[in-house]
Parts: structure tokens; C-alpha cells; sequence
């Protein structure tokens, strides 16, 4: 029996907070922390998702991020590919964590909230985010940075490090794809 089969077969509550995380920004770091307090055992998956373009690989991602939550004793950090339900299961988790800023996102995560239910029996927590952070998106926070905007409220300190390295790259490839 594998470490993993017998955490499942344990009476831990493991929950699954997936993401790109790219960047991770105060609203996900805020999420986790609440989550954090909610399970025995909390895994930040980072996934990679094909539609995207990254800006940070998965190992910084997955880096900075266990820097971030390294005072948090029950959460850890994993990269996965494919599916966040086969994820979710390969670690005994009982639910997937989802944030939720305003109605759109409502929508869009019931939606997935219920197939996922549908293909895997696992159920989705919605966590509401905090009031000061309803606006923050990794995408949003990219495109302020690409344009020279100052993103320094909205990520970690260790994030905009980041950003800064990379906010030039983000400028040639919107220019390069005529955006």
C-alpha cells in the first residue's frame, strides 16, 4: 500500500486548491491561508493549462509559492498535468477549493463544479474571496504589468520580482502576436 492510499484510507480532511498560480497573487495567498485553517491537510495543485501562455515556469511557480505558505504546517505544493479530479483522487482528497470574486466566476465554477461532481463524485468548496482583493486576476495583473503599470499592491513581494524580470517578454510577445 502506497503513502498516498493510506493518507486516503485516514480520517484527514485533504482538500485540493487547484490554479496556474501565474502569478500568484494576495487574493490566492489570502485563500490559502483561510483554506489552510478549514482542512487537516491543504495541497496547492499547480496545473498547467495549454490555453495559456506562462509566464513562470511550473517549478518557480511551485518555488515561490512553498516560500509563501512555508508558515502554513499542513499545506504543500504539487504540479500536476491532467485532469484536477484524477489529481484530486490520486492524493485521497474530499474536495476541490474553488475562489469565487463575483458572479462570472460563480457561473463558470458551478458549471465545472457539477461535471466534476458528474465524472468523479468529488464535491467543489466555494470560498468567497476577501472584499479587497474581488478585482485581482493573474491575467488582469499581467496585462498591467506588460503596459508598465504598477502591480506591487497586488502580489507578493517575491511575485513582482518576477514580474519585473519578465513584464519586458510580456511586451514582445503581445507585439509579436499583433495584439
Amino acid at each position: 500500500m502506497t503513502t498516498r492510499t493510506v493518507m486516503a484510507k485516514s480520517n484527514q480532511r485533504i482538500a485540493v486548491f487547484p490554479g496556474t498560480f501565474d502569478p500568484v497573487h494576495l487574493g490566492h495567498i489570502d485563500l490559502i491561508e483561510r483554506s489552510a485553517a478549514l482542512f487537516d491537510r491543504l495541497v496547492v495543485g499547480i496545473g498547467e493549462n495549454p490555453e495559456k501562455t506562462a509566464l513562470m515556469d511550473l517549478p518557480a511557480r511551485k518555488a515561490l509559492i512553498e516560500n509563501l505558505t512555508a508558515h502554513l504546517g499542513n499545506v504543500t505544493v504539487e504540479i500536476y498535468r491532467g485532469l484536477t479530479v484524477a489529481f484530486a483522487q490520486r492524493l485521497g482528497a474530499g474536495v476541490i477549493l474553488r475562489g469565487i470574486r463575483h458572479v462570472g466566476d460563480l457561473d463558470f465554477e458551478m458549471r465545472m463544479a457539477v461535471t466534476n461532481r458528474s465524472v468523479s463524485g468529488l464535491d467543489t468548496l466555494f470560498i468567497m474571496a476577501s472584499p479587497q482583493y474581488l478585482f485581482l486576476s493573474s491575467s488582469l495583473i499581467k496585462q498591467i504589468a506588460a503596459g508598465g503599470g504598477d502591480v506591487a499592491s497586488m502580489v507578493p513581494p517575491e511575485a513582482l520580482q518576477h514580474l519585473k524580470r519578465k513584464a519586458p517578454g510580456i511586451k514582445k510577445r503581445r507585439q509579436g502576436r499583433g495584439a
